[in-house]
């Protein structure tokens, strides 16, 4: 369930062009395990409907690590082949603004998110934050079909329920719900790690920063060593960290649950996939920087990098590989090396010509090198082939390249033509916060430019 900052956020010219425009995607993945109808909701609602089964969704963006290690390690495995006729499946990049309507009827707060919608009534019966193991996905599959079907009860009603009640984006009382079918299960419920995972990410969704990072110290001791279990761990901390500074407790909670997150580092290894250990380190760096610790933050970064450069090297295929680049690139960037990730994603450009996400990755890794020419040329790149609102991540990028090269008025007009592109975009695609981020840089940069008095 790797969903922290790069997946809840990183990364121009201002009119959109031909190559940004919502290119038409192939219906299904050919000869995939799981016949996924890519970004066409009426056409797979209909046929659930038709079928009398439930259907599966996963929500995804192509800047989205996480997801796109989903996609390269996890629905690719062909032992999920037998599952093919238990739903209709579905597949829907928010990068496109024909998936708008889907997104405002089912919103998402993490990339990936995946739903099971009960196509009777268009209700969610099922919403999972993150990513998941093989043998999680068809525990996720199960607990569907379960709520699809109802007769279930005690905790595992309650499960369902406090799943239903989260995909509503009701999270306060999907953490009610879902803190009592812990309470009701048996000790070694089959579903108590995801029951937990589920609770700490309502509770996180919620914003119940301070109960959630104490529930995770509450819950873990009873839960199985497993991705879960990590997952908990690093939910908690992430909890933790989004308590204020100075708020009393903070910093013993911060320090027990980096424990915890250390642990699931430790060996003896736990199951997952390379994104998701990639992203215990990044939680763990955040609680280093939170606690001023420099020396500490280099010494992770550092782990971290040669750690993601040995995983990256075994990668099968250059799309499977470039699922670390985001983390290669923050990784450098926290050890202050930034051209240690550099060599990396100019091959994944290479590699990938209509991937967006390496050029506005070097322009930033540039920028970082004073590499000021290349910086823009590489924004360049990136602009002519980024759509929706990731278009508005790669002009602050690029707004950030002016500022380095002097050229305030430049930066301004950038971050205005920003603006303006956000206002045409369909609200469920817009976060208010990246706008509001665009807004406050501007005025930054106009009150640096008012004469003093």
């Amino acid at each position: 369930m790797r969903t922290h900052a790069a997946c809840l956020l990183l990364l121009g010219l201002v009119a959109c062009t031909a190559a940004n425009t919502n290119a038409p995607a192939e219906p299904t993945h050919a000869g995939a395990p799981l016949p996924f109808i890519e970004d066409d909701y009426a056409r797979a609602l209909a046929e659930a409907k038709s079928k009398g089964i439930p259907l599966f969704v996963d929500v995804w963006a192509p800047w989205c690590h996480t997801c796109r290690s989903m996609k390269a390690y996890v629905l690719s495995d062909r032992s999920l082949a037998r599952h093919a006729g238990r739903y209709v499946w579905l597949q829907v990049n928010t990068d496109l603004t024909q998936n708008a309507a889907f997104q405002e009827k089912f919103p998402v707060e993490f990339w990936p998110t995946l739903y099971v919608i009960d196509p009777r009534e268009e209700k969610p019966l099922l919403r999972f934050a993150g990513s998941a193991t093989v043998s999680q996905l068809e525990k996720l599959f199960e607990d569907g079909e379960r709520a699809y079907k109802g007769g279930v009860t005690g905790a595992e009603a309650l499960l369902a329920r406090g799943d239903a009640l989260y995909g509503e984006g009701r999270s306060a009382e999907a953490a009610e719900t879902l803190t009592e079918a812990l309470a009701e299960a048996p000790a070694d419920w089959s579903r108590r790690g995801r029951a937990v995972e589920s609770l700490l990410t309502a509770m996180y969704g919620a914003k119940q920063y301070e109960p959630c990072a104490r529930k995770a110290l509450e819950v873990l001791p009873g839960t199985p060593r497993s991705l879960s279990w990590a997952n908990g761990a690093l939910l908690g901390l992430s909890c933790a960290l989004s308590l204020p500074e100075d708020q009393a407790g903070g910093k013993e909670l911060r320090a027990a649950l980096d424990a915890k997150v250390a642990e699931a580092l430790a060996p003896p290894a736990i199951e997952m996939a390379a994104d998701d250990r990639s992203g215990l380190y990044e939680v763990r760096v955040q609680a280093r920087e939170e606690e001023k610790d420099e020396a500490g933050v280099k010494a992770l970064a550092q782990e971290w990098l040669a750690y993601l450069e040995a995983e990256a090297a075994k990668a099968p295929n250059p799309d499977a590989r470039s699922v670390f680049d985001s983390h290669r690139m923050l990784a450098a960037m926290k050890l202050g090396a930034p051209e240690r990730a550099v060599p990396a994603i100019e091959q994944s450009e290479k590699d990938l010509p209509r991937d967006y996400n390496p050029p506005a990755r070097l322009a930033t890794l540039y920028r970082l090198q004073g590499r000021l020419d290349d910086a823009l040329a590489a924004n360049d790149r990136a602009l002519a082939l980024v759509q929706g609102s990731r278009r508005l991540s790669v002009l602050s990028g690029r707004a950030d390249i002016h500022v380095a090269r002097k050229d305030p008025a430049a930066a301004a007009k950038t971050l205005e033509e920003a603006i303006a592109f956000a206002k045409t975009l369909p609200t469920s695609q817009v976060s208010p916060r990246a706008v509001s981020g665009l807004e406050k840089k501007l005025s930054g940069l106009q009150a640096a430019a008012r004469p003093a008095p």
